[in-house]
């Protein structure tokens, strides 16, 4: 027991450590963008998004043009205990099936990647199967959590590990020169236990915290929405505590979201929020340290129910509204696209005095 004990204070002083790391955003970055934004050739504020995210990108990375061209959607992947409820509408050897088709690049996120000059990077992290694939990340902790219906999804250790192992990967990644990271996730029955995290998080009942995931009908919503209140009754997770919600009714891929959301503030890179279940993540990540949050881009607007209201506890205002309700980090590559957008306006839009075109 003492060995646990001291495993799990080594790896919280671990993710101590990173959460030092994450610095305020640089303030005078941030004035030299908002100045150059006025001296270009339109109405000030015009441009309006892309011009908050523009000066946002400044003040994470410090640059007024950073090269953010190395762009990385990674896509943690793993099992719930929770599906034996009958809460998704697919069967949980869906999430093994969709691991080899992200690694194959024929997923919706390998579409919208490529068009948007990303790279797909998928991470077991806790698939119920054994998986081989050059291309895959194994950090497998478990083979899917446990039913947190009845009993704690993983141990605290775990989900400390999970935290740490997703800081890893952006290590990683940015040893290899990747500087803007996304979120993406696969595992049927993420939603059960994001609607829990956000209900233990923000308070809310899970009635007002479940919605239809993966397509399921009236009786099945109704049904998810017991299961997550039994499994809050059950567990008794503290909403202080954010390991703690993570190891009771989270999940390893939203635990490991965390940790890239985390490990990118502290490179100071920026990290594009996909949708509710990354949403989810980065509630988590902001629980465990406030100022992550200004790293953070919400993508989109999902159509699961309480996204919204999710992104709103965060601080984060969605820059695309599209229906979109996939996940895999699919709505944070189409994303990339307005960034994109914005960086080109403060790089290559003529100013006033270049332009010869007089001020307002």
């Amino acid at each position: 027991m003492t060995g646990n004990l001291d495993k799990e204070l080594q790896l919280h002083s671990r993710l101590t450590e990173v959460i030092g790391n994450i610095e305020p955003l640089d303030e005078s970055a941030m004035l030299r963008a908002e100045h150059h934004l006025l001296n270009l050739t339109k109405p000030p504020g015009s441009l309006g998004k892309l011009e908050d995210i523009a000066t946002q990108i400044s003040g994470i990375t410090g640059e007024l043009y950073p090269d953010l061209s190395r762009k990385a959607i990674i896509v943690m992947a793993g099992d719930h205990g929770v599906c034996e409820e009958g809460v998704s509408a697919f069967p949980a050897e869906v999430t093994p099936q969709m691991v080899l088709n992200f690694l194959s690049g024929g997923a919706a996120v390998n579409v919208l990647a490529r068009q948007a000059g990303a790279d797909v990077r998928c991470v077991d992290i806790g698939v119920n199967a054994d998986l081989s694939h050059p291309q895959l990340i194994s950090r497998k902790l478990m083979h899917g959590t446990n039913n947190m219906a009845q009993g704690p999804a993983m141990t605290r250790e775990t989900a400390l590990e999970a935290v740490l192992v997703g800081i890893e990967v952006v290590d990683q990644l940015w040893q290899d020169g990747y500087r803007m990271f996304a979120t993406g996730d696969m595992g049927i029955g993420n939603t059960t236990a994001s609607s829990a995290v956000l209900s233990v998080l923000t308070g809310g009942s899970p009635e007002e915290a479940a919605g239809r995931g993966t397509g399921i009908n009236d009786e099945r919503l109704k049904h998810k929405m017991a299961v997550i209140r039994r499994a809050i009754e059950t567990n008794q997770p503290d909403a202080s505590d954010p390991i703690d919600v993570l190891s009771k009714v989270g999940g390893l891929e939203i635990a490991g979201l965390a940790g890239v959301i985390i490990g990118a503030a502290a490179r100071r890179c920026p990290v594009v929020i996909d949708g509710f279940i990354s949403s989810a993540a980065a509630l988590i990540a902001a629980s465990l340290c406030k100022d992550s949050v200004p790293y953070m881009i919400g993508s989109h607007l999902s159509n699961e129910r309480a996204h919204g209201q999710l992104l709103q506890h965060i601080g984060l205002s969605p820059v695309i509204h599209l229906s979109m309700r996939l996940g895999e980090g699919t709505g944070a590559a189409l994303c990339f696209h307005f960034i994109e957008a914005a960086q080109r306006i403060m790089s290559e839009m003529a100013t006033f005095d270049s332009a010869g075109v007089s001020r307002g």
